[in-house]
């Protein structure tokens, strides 16, 4: 009983602790995008990937998520080049990418541009070479038996060394690591790495800290209800994994319906909504492998359907391949054919307040029924505006009858076509096929 009883005080803390966030305002209609500095460009550097800024506030891009972009340790090195998560200086810069002054300056340009900027923490762990164990401070660290330190417990992560967060010194001085990025250059907030291995106390108290700075927009690396008191948004790791199996015939419009009516987040808190990022790509398999010719269908859904949408780099030319995570591996950008597939979905979220996030999120309203198993139809309301989407789960064509709820004058969004649809209008979807209407 009292364990039960601390969980709901837990859970009502939390949801004051959010509603106190101090979330920035232009958080509302963003759209976020993942940069992996070192495949970006055949340069790595974060002035090769500056010249590209341009192009992708043209397609929609607000919030740049930039993969860890501090030095990688050496010692149990995994590839030739080593992983990004295995942080060594939490204040200093990859070589790989430049220097202090050439991320500096790449904050700036995107702030010229209008766009947000915010990186990758990896507040877990370090590498085992990391300063911190350097200077002596292997008190700050989970040591075994023979007081070594050493990776996190049940995972194959052996070129990094878990953190002790029962040391207030190594939370302070994480704490004051966040706030130097935040401080001296700028960046508009964090990318939480593996948030949930992390204490939330300590998220709380991180969040309060940057706040005082300038308000900040964080990301976790989790799901769950009670990261909300330090983060605006958090993975949605279970819808994206519906996708996944709906692309695969495991599951249908009935299970997505399902997920959208039991889910239950505290006001003015989000997804993250996705078909691919570093880790899917990476070691799940690229769109191509997950959802073949789903793909499109499943990228128009995370878009629309509630949450904010992201961008893996590299999906608006069909990157085909995974990228290699420990080795140089360079986008190859000749192809760039679904540039203005993405710019129509991200500039539909930026325009639309049915689409917003943060505390205008609204839930869709489903108008296919739940035994219509290969047909989603569903609209997202906000005032005067409203968004109609109507996605074919199957490699069938389906025929679709229109209700009085969908019908209305729209703008067709993939052929900026007017259109009015009609009560009882039949209309006929391809093969994994979709129709967007906005007014």
């Amino acid at each position: 009983m009292k364990k039960i009883t601390l969980s709901i005080l837990f859970g009502f803390f939390s949801l004051v602790a959010f509603a106190q966030l101090k979330t920035p305002e232009w958080v509302q209609n963003a759209t976020i995008y993942e940069v992996n500095i070192r495949q970006f460009t055949p340069e790595g550097t974060f002035s090769a990937f500056e010249t590209h800024l341009p192009r992708l506030k043209a397609m929609g891009v607000d919030i740049l998520w930039l993969m860890p972009i501090h030095p990688i340790g050496e010692l149990n090195r995994k590839g030739s080049l080593g992983s990004y998560y295995a942080v060594r200086d939490y204040r200093g810069i990859n070589p790989e990418f430049g220097t202090h002054e050439d991320f500096a300056h790449l904050v700036d340009a995107a702030h010229n541009l209008g766009m947000k900027v915010i990186i990758d923490w990896v507040a877990n762990h370090t590498s085992p070479d990391a300063l911190w164990i350097e200077e002596g401070k292997l008190d700050w660290y989970t040591l075994d038996s023979l007081g070594k330190v050493q990776p996190t417990i049940g995972t194959d992560w052996w070129d990094v060394a878990d953190l002790n967060y029962d040391n207030p010194q190594m939370r302070k001085e994480m704490i004051s690591c966040m706030e130097y990025w935040v401080r001296d250059f700028n960046i508009d907030g964090y990318r939480c790495d593996v948030a949930g291995w992390v204490p939330m106390d300590f998220w709380n108290s991180a969040r309060a800290a940057l706040d005082q700075i300038k308000p900040v927009f964080m990301l976790a690396e989790a799901e769950g209800k009670e990261l909300y008191s330090a983060f605006e948004m958090t993975y949605g790791w279970e819808f994206h994994h519906i996708l996944n199996d709906v692309a695969k015939g495991k599951k249908n419009a009935a299970d997505v319906q399902a997920y959208f009516e039991r889910m239950q987040l505290p006001v003015g808190a989000f997804h993250m909504n996705f078909t691919s990022n570093h880790d899917e790509n990476s070691w799940n398999g690229t769109e191509m492998e997950r959802m073949g010719d789903a793909r499109f269908a499943m990228a128009v859904m995370a878009a629309t359907i509630q949450g904010m949408p992201l961008v893996y780099n590299g999906q608006e030319t069909s990157l085909d391949r995974r990228l290699k995570f420990f080795e140089k591996d360079t986008i190859n950008w000749d192809k760039m054919d679904l540039v203005d597939f993405y710019t129509r979905l991200l500039h539909m979220h930026q325009k639309y307040p049915a689409l917003y996030v943060g505390a205008q999120q609204t839930a869709p309203k489903f108008l296919s029924t739940k035994d219509q198993k290969d047909l989603l139809i569903y609209t997202r309301e906000q005032g005067e505006s409203k968004v109609l989407v109507m996605i074919n789960l199957s490699a069938k064509a389906q025929k679709v009858s229109l209700n009085t709820a969908a019908a209305g004058t729209y703008r067709n969004l993939f052929t900026d076509k007017k259109e009015t649809l009609k009560d009882k209008q039949s209309l006929t979807l391809a093969p994994w096929g979709y129709a967007v209407y906005v007014q």
